[in-house]
């Protein structure tokens, strides 16, 4: 089993940057893809970014230029920079791990962090 604990979310103005963490627990993987997805109410969560462990990066078209996803393999953790940020990124945003080859497909993520909230203020 692999428990993912987030940190790092918060309140930030217009423009503001934050930086996101999150960290895995339990039987390690080699081979691995850790991502971030986001909701906000009443919509579909979203993909934001995945680093492979091979190191392999892709983003959504709305965050590319502006967020920056990097790993740890050695501690089994991913990071999500975040700068320029805009009042439309405010949302939960969730870790997530799979095993295996990156993905941008929520179904196929296993384990799920519990989310941190982002807020970002015009």
């Amino acid at each position: 089993q692999v428990q993912l604990v987030e940190s790092g979310g918060g309140l930030v103005q217009a423009g503001g940057s934050l930086r996101l963490s999150c960290a895995a627990s339990g039987r390690s993987s080699s081979n691995y893809a850790m991502a971030y997805f986001r909701q906000v109410p009443g919509k579909e969560r979203e993909f934001v970014a995945v680093n492979w462990s091979g190191g392999w990066t892709m983003y959504a078209d709305s965050v590319k230029g502006r967020f920056t996803i990097s790993g740890d393999n050695t501690k089994w953790m991913v990071f999500l920079q975040m700068h320029s940020l805009k009042p439309e990124d405010t949302a939960i945003y969730y870790c997530a791990l799979r095993r295996g080859a990156a993905s941008l497909v929520e179904s196929e993520y296993d384990y799920w962090g519990q989310g941190t909230q982002v807020t970002v203020s015009s």
